[in-house]
């Protein structure tokens, strides 16, 4: 099953067209992108009866984050074999866990504020939370997650790296715009292998980044498993899985986004998001981070 989140409302999409859920449930299901996912297993099994014949084209500007107000966003670092040697770093034991805030999330075609610094670009494959979950086994952790969609792990460089450790990675991972997701949310049952989806990232028609999620060093299910074991995971919460390798910081010369640039976003089996850039004009936010240096 495919969900969007079309202008604000859920719909269930099927070769192009849209199914409103509160319509077609005769309001058992609230219009609601996000309030679904506190009820995602009843929603499920409703789903499979649902006659999907109807339904009206889906308008693809009108497509906003297939889960708008996630309570928790968790991103994994240097989670595939090649972004960890392109960043010089030791094979991690455990996930590297940071986070992105929730404010930061962003619709899969919307322009996105571009902050004076270095901006880069991370392709990743994102699972969204759709049970409670707490010290699960990673062989369960596959029945907690209601769907995957695509992200971008947008990160300023310069504010990210900042600073003595543990560095600034929230903040220059979260600004305005930093966690786009969408087009839309697709059920694990829908890929041909589920632990096997290629992503990528082509920047102004040039291909950066290309990998599979079968290289991931924590797959999904252990992502999900580890984290449980730290803190509760509740339905809508976000796991970013990690980027591959092929980032612009690291390039020799670096690539980094600037205004003119058009960022394409895939993944198999899910879709593809699109995004410009628009320059902050507000020269207050260079001088709060010079402050900051010098306080």
């Amino acid at each position: 099953m495919r969900v969007a989140n079309q202008s604000g409302r859920l719909k269930i999409v099927v070769d192009g067209r849209a199914v409103d859920v509160e319509e077609a449930s005769d309001h058992k299901f609230s219009a609601d992108p996000h309030a679904v996912l506190d009820r995602w297993d009843e929603f499920v099994e409703w789903a499979k009866s649902v006659d999907t014949t109807g339904g009206s084209p889906v308008i693809e500007s009108e497509l906003q984050a297939p889960v708008p107000r996630p309570g928790q966003i968790f991103a994994v670092g240097v989670n595939y074999r090649d972004h960890v040697e392109e960043a010089g770093l030791q094979l991690p034991e455990t996930p590297f866990v940071f986070t992105k805030f929730p404010a930061a999330v962003t619709g899969p075609y919307d322009d996105i504020e571009l902050p004076p610094g270095s901006v880069d670009f991370e392709v990743e494959l994102v699972a969204v939370i759709g049970r409670h979950a707490r010290h699960i086994d990673a062989s369960d952790g596959w029945d907690y997650v209601a769907g995957l969609t695509i992200g971008q792990d947008l990160s300023e460089r310069e504010l990210q790296l900042s600073g003595p450790p543990p560095q600034q990675f929230n903040l220059g991972k979260s600004f305005a715009g930093f966690a786009p997701i969408g087009p839309v949310l697709v059920t694990p049952d829908e890929f041909a292998d589920r632990d096997d989806i290629e992503v990528s990232t082509v920047l102004s028609g040039q291909e950066m980044q290309k990998s599979r999620t079968r290289n991931l060093i924590f797959p999904i299910p252990e992502l999900v498993a580890y984290l449980s074991t730290i803190l509760p995971l509740r339905p809508g919460d976000l796991i970013f899985t990690g980027t591959p390798g092929g980032v612009g910081w690291v390039r020799e010369p670096k690539r980094l986004i600037g205004p003119e640039d058009e960022l394409v976003t895939r993944a198999e089996g899910i879709g593809e998001m699109r995004h410009h850039f628009v320059p902050v004009r507000d020269g207050d936010l260079t001088s709060a981070r010079r402050s900051t240096t010098h306080a």
